[in-house]
């Protein structure tokens, strides 16, 4: 398990409750934003990286 210090919190924790700001501040269709921008920028990579694997396995 995480270690956690005195009056502190875990990684995990804080992680948790920025996210849960983040939410409560810009909402839902911040992420949908951020998700589609991730994709735009990752899904060319991804298609080449298959392409190559599809090659070497002929």
């Amino acid at each position: 398990m995480a270690k956690q210090e005195e009056g502190g919190m875990t990684v995990r924790e804080a992680g948790r409750k920025g996210g849960e700001t983040t939410a409560e501040r810009y909402g839902h269709e911040f992420y949908e934003e951020i998700g589609k921008k991730g994709g735009e920028r990752g899904g060319p990579r991804v298609r080449e990286l298959i392409e190559k694997g599809k090659r070497q396995e002929k």
